[in-house]
């Protein structure tokens, strides 16, 4: 069947094609090709290859080069593998922070429930006993060991408040909460910048300053480098480097929007919202962590030198009410009951946490604050962050609808100094 096919195709071909020869079965057939000029046709994308010492070198087969593996990797669109390779170098020591951070800050935090307990213990303990002595009758020798003992407990925890009040657990755990949140921040930008777009040597520096930031923001070790926890003045937080110029956008990301996404109206937006998170609430945040201030500063003096007192009072008591030792009796045992309260105050209320907490908010609005006048400084559209993306972001930290925040600016294009109301909701 199929010779019967191939030999009915042959001679219908033989009979329709005047240019071939049709021989004992054989056939001649002459097909007429046009001749490709290759000089004339410029490949400079594809017949170009960069050689070792920059001088250009062409292949026999333009379509081979063209559709090889190394040419389709080697392309030019691509990101630089030495620059990714450095950002999740980076990535990975971030996370690593976060797990540090995280675990220390746990650690820290346990310290100050059990150093609370253990010092309300002691002083509880020691005013007990000073209480028994007084108490007891004269020339008993259990009163020499019960004053010795009580005296001794108000010195160990007039030492122990003395050494907890200097550090604040509580603050420092709030610090390294603090940090974990803003490494696991970074972190997620990292991610964002290796998985949408061209990361560059610049996204490297940045990510590498913003490390370095963190860390001098919010040290690990205590001994040298920790933070003033009583300082003279309160002053916002600052985690974040300097404020760069952004490098421009490449030419095709300005093709559809040559404005970046900003307008007039944007900006006196921005520039109203910025107005508002300095007078309102970064104000109203800095006024709160000084009255915290005060209070744990009272609170961290008042402690030692309830306990030292009671320490002297324990020393002094008699048995014989006659000396007038009921004052040193009475000074024994309410000011150990006194010193508590005073340490429930401040590490049970965990005062040195909330003066952290109030500065870092602050400093969140200062940061705010920053970012919106970088962009709005910057005479380049191209070198800001889009409109519409930073007016998303503003909105989203602020908890607050697009809508709600163009309220925002108009009631405070309006009534200026005059405005009750705070641009945060969060906090």
């Amino acid at each position: 069947m199929a010779t019967l096919q191939a030999s009915s195709f042959l001679t219908s071909f033989c009979s329709a094609t005047s240019s071939s020869s049709c021989r004992g079965g054989t056939i001649t057939a002459k097909i007429n090709i046009p001749k490709i000029q290759t000089n004339k046709i410029s490949l400079p994308g594809i017949i170009q290859r960069r050689g070792i010492s920059g001088y250009e070198q062409f292949t026999s087969n333009p379509v081979e080069e063209l559709l090889s593996p190394s040419r389709i990797l080697s392309d030019n669109d691509g990101p630089d593998l030495l620059v990714v390779e450095k950002l999740y170098a980076i990535k990975e020591a971030v996370a690593d922070r976060v797990e540090m951070h995280r675990n220390i800050g746990e650690q820290r935090s346990q310290w100050n429930s059990m150093l609370l307990t253990s010092i309300n213990g002691i002083t509880l303990a020691a005013a007990t006993m000073a209480g028994i002595a007084a108490s007891s009758g004269a020339g008993s020798d259990a009163i020499v060991g019960l004053k010795m003992s009580s005296t001794l407990m108000y010195l160990a925890a007039t030492g122990m408040l003395t050494t907890i009040n200097q550090i604040q657990p509580s603050q420092l755990a709030e610090e390294q909460r603090n940090a974990t949140r803003l490494f696991q921040d970074l972190h997620n930008q990292i991610e964002t910048s290796l998985s949408i777009g061209h990361p560059s040597a610049i996204d490297v520096k940045e990510a590498m300053d913003k490390v370095l930031a963190l860390d001098k923001a919010y040290p690990l070790p205590l001994l040298g480098v920790m933070l003033e926890k009583f300082p003279s003045s309160v002053e916002p937080a600052v985690w974040w480097p300097q404020q760069r110029r952004r490098q421009p956008k490449r030419a095709s990301d300005n093709t559809e929007n040559k404005w970046n996404g900003w307008n007039s109206k944007l900006e006196e937006e921005m520039k109203e919202i910025m107005g508002v998170l300095g007078r309102k609430d970064q104000e109203e945040y800095i006024s709160l962590g000084k009255k915290a201030l005060k209070l744990n500063k009272l609170l961290a003096i008042s402690g030692p030198l309830l306990t030292g007192l009671a320490a002297i009072g324990s020393m002094f008591i008699e048995s014989s009410p006659s000396h007038g030792s009921n004052w040193a009796a009475m000074l024994g045992i309410v000011g150990g009951a006194l010193a508590s309260v005073v340490n429930t105050i401040e590490h049970g209320g965990q005062v040195g946490m909330v003066f952290e907490m109030y500065r870092s908010n602050a400093g969140f609005f200062e940061y705010m604050q920053e970012s919106i006048e970088s962009n709005l400084t910057e005479t380049e559209m191209d070198r800001r962050e889009n409109g519409e993306v930073l007016e998303m972001k503003v909105a989203l930290k602020l908890g607050r609808s697009l809508s709600d925040l163009r309220d925002l600016a108009a009631s405070s294009s309006w009534k200026a100094e005059n405005l009750d109301e705070f641009a945060s909701k969060l906090f």
